[in-house]
């Protein structure tokens, strides 16, 4: 069973796509659907894009007026709302910690149940040790105070404890290019104690990671790049379900991929990674055998 948070995270995300795919219907553009409710086009773009921001009922009631919608979708707009007032955790942070551009994917991971994770520069984050992390902020953010890397460390580490938590775990399918693990981050021993940490916590029934050898050679998913696959609980009301999203990270931008068509072209792709990896046993071998060698 959802918690009241993740309830929370999933009705927000619903109820900006909902009123996106509404708005978009009608052919409305958002400052037109903005500047009809006397709300600031920034807010709207928030809004639509599954972030906190403060809900007005009545305004959102005029805005489905707008849009045309039938009794049935504005009834699921005014149930969505009811459901948006618990707060997530990541909240309590400030934007140093959790830049804008990322708290909603935090959001979305926090409701999710279970993610599918394919990359080819860096290990997914629910898998880094403190020291690799550590490193990676220093890499992108080398002029950051220590304190506020500090903060950006301690969310990274609580965005783990959905691994081992009882109340609802989080299941991870990880898929890890070989390469990952042979380029040096932090140092030696860095890297060694991050694919230790790796070997064992595949223990936990929750985790799998598996890894593409470079045996394999070239192959299509190197060229589609990184993403992350989240899959949510069902909602007791179907017409509340949260339909899976890709995520892919960018420079510029990242995207948050929901059409139909697009989750199948990701999932075909997970299939030819998974064909391609190493089985869970024959990957944790050669994760420690990298290690080995990190320690020589």
């Amino acid at each position: 069973m959802a918690s009241a948070t993740t309830d929370c995270n999933v009705a927000r995300r619903m109820l900006g796509l909902t009123l996106e795919t509404m708005r978009t219907k009608q052919g409305i553009s958002r400052e037109t659907a903005a500047a009809a409710i006397s709300l600031a086009r920034s807010t709207l773009w928030k809004l639509e894009t599954g972030q906190h921001v403060r809900l007005n009922p009545v305004l959102l009631k005029h805005l489905c007026e707008l849009y045309e919608s039938d009794p049935q979708q504005t009834q699921v707009v005014l149930e969505l709302i009811k459901e948006t007032t618990a707060k997530g955790w990541w909240q309590a942070f400030s934007d140093d910690a959790i830049p804008k551009e990322f708290g909603l994917f935090v959001s979305l991971e926090d409701a999710a149940e279970r993610i599918t994770s394919y990359q080819t520069m860096l290990l997914p984050g629910l898998l880094h040790t403190a020291d690799y992390r550590r490193s990676l902020i220093w890499a992108e953010f080398p002029n950051k105070p220590t304190e506020e890397v500090e903060r950006m460390l301690e969310v990274g580490m609580t965005r783990q404890q959905r691994l081992t938590s009882k109340e609802k775990p989080l299941t991870i399918a990880a898929f890890i290019d070989e390469s990952v693990l042979r380029r040096t981050t932090g140092s030696r021993s860095i890297m060694e104690a991050q694919l230790l940490h790796l070997a064992k916590i595949v223990a936990l029934g929750n985790v799998s990671i598996r890894v593409v050898p470079l045996s394999v050679g070239m192959y299509g998913a190197l060229i589609v790049g990184p993403f992350v696959i989240l899959d949510f609980p069902p909602h007791l009301k179907i017409e509340l379900s949260m339909q899976p999203v890709v995520y892919v990270q960018g420079f510029l931008g990242d995207l948050y991929l929901e059409q139909s068509e697009e989750i199948r072209r990701y999932r075909e792709v997970r299939t030819e990674v998974q064909r391609l990896a190493l089985d869970e046993n024959d990957s944790r071998s050669l994760i420690l055998q990298i290690a080995r060698e990190y320690a020589a």
